[in-house]
C-alpha cells in the first residue's frame, strides 16, 4: 500500500486567510488531494445568510423608501454581503431600526445571542435626514452553497422579499503542486493550499472540516452502512461550479449588477441560458 504519511505545515493562519503545505506526497497525490479539498471547501461547508427581508413601507423589491438614498434592489443587494455566524437548525429573526441622517451598517442589526454579525462595518445604505427611518425584520438561516430566491417557498405575504442566499463561508481556494524530495528521491509532490474565508470560520478549521467530510464519504466505502429507504436522497444533476457563481461574485460595477438583477439574471448559468441577444436588450448595461 502507498504510504499516506506526510507533514501538514501551517504557513499562515489569519482570521480570513490561511496558507497550508502538505509534503511529501506520492507523485500525483498533490493534484488528487488539492482538487478534492478545494471542491469540498467551496461547496460543502455550512454557513449562514439573510434569506428574507420585510421592511416597513416597502411592498416589493422594486419599491423605494422615503429618505433612503438607495433603491430597495441595491439595498437588498448589499444585504447579501452581510456575513454571519449561526449554527442553529431553525430560521431566526434579526431586526433593524435606524433613524437618519447617516449610514446604515450591518452592525446596526439587533441579533439574538446565537447570531453574530462578522462584517459590522459593511455599509447597507444611507438615510438622508432626521425624518428618515428604516425599520424591518430579517430572517437568517444556515445552509450550504448558494440558494436562489426562486427556490424558496413563497409565504404569499405582501412585503416579504425573498433573497438569494450565499451560505458558503469560503470565498476562494487556490492550490499549487510543486516538487519536493526525500533523500535522493525527487519525484514527490508538495501541495500548497490557500484558503480565503468570510471570517465566520478560520481557514484552519475550514480545512479540518473539509478533510472530515471527505473521510466520512470514503468511510462509507470501507465500512458501508445500510441506508434506510426514507433516508435515500434523489440527486439532482449538478451544474458546473462556474454556472453557480452569482452575478455579485463577478465583481461587476453596481450599475450593471442592478440592471441584470432587475431582469432576473442572477447567476452565470442565467447569463449562459439568456444568450447575447437577450442580454444586449437589458437597459443600463
Amino acid at each position: 500500500m502507498i504510504k499516506s504519511t506526510f507533514q501538514l505545515k501551517i504557513e499562515k493562519d489569519l482570521a480570513d486567510f490561511g496558507v497550508f503545505t502538505m509534503e511529501p506526497l506520492q507523485q500525483g497525490y498533490g493534484n488528487t488531494m488539492g482538487n478534492a479539498l478545494r471542491r469540498v471547501l467551496l461547496s460543502s461547508l455550512p454557513g449562514a445568510a439573510i434569506v428574507q427581508a420585510k421592511i416597513s413601507g416597502v411592498k416589493h423589491l422594486f419599491s423605494t423608501l422615503k429618505g433612503l438614498k438607495e433603491d430597495i434592489v441595491e439595498f437588498t443587494f448589499n444585504l447579501k454581503k452581510v456575513r454571519l455566524s449561526y449554527e442553529g437548525d431553525k430560521p431566526v429573526k434579526i431586526t433593524l431600526d435606524k433613524t437618519g441622517p447617516g449610514l446604515i451598517k450591518a452592525g446596526d442589526f439587533k441579533t439574538p445571542p446565537t447570531v453574530e454579525i462578522i462584517n459590522k462595518d459593511l455599509v447597507l445604505g444611507t438615510l438622508a435626514d432626521k425624518s428618515s427611518r428604516i425599520k424591518g425584520d430579517f430572517l437568517v438561516e444556515s445552509g450550504y452553497g448558494y440558494l436562489p430566491s426562486e427556490e424558496r417557498e413563497s409565504t404569499g405575504e405582501i412585503g416579504v422579499i425573498p433573497l438569494d442566499a450565499i451560505f458558503a463561508p469560503i470565498r476562494r481556494v487556490n492550490y499549487h503542486v510543486g516538487a519536493t524530495r526525500v533523500g535522493r528521491v525527487t519525484n514527490f509532490d508538495k501541495l500548497t493550499l490557500e484558503i480565503w474565508t468570510d471570517g465566520s470560520i478560520s481557514p484552519k478549521e475550514a480545512l479540518l472540516e473539509a478533510a472530515k467530510t471527505l473521510t466520512a464519504f470514503f468511510d462509507q466505502i470501507i465500512n458501508p452502512k445500510e441506508v434506510a429507504k426514507e433516508e435515500k436522497v434523489q440527486l439532482k444533476e449538478k451544474a458546473s461550479e462556474e454556472s453557480l457563481l452569482t452575478i455579485e461574485e463577478l465583481e461587476l460595477p453596481t450599475r450593471i449588477v442592478n440592471a441584470l438583477l432587475k431582469v432576473g439574471l442572477k447567476t452565470v448559468g442565467d447569463l449562459q441560458k439568456a444568450g447575447r441577444k437577450k442580454i444586449a436588450k437589458v437597459k443600463n448595461l
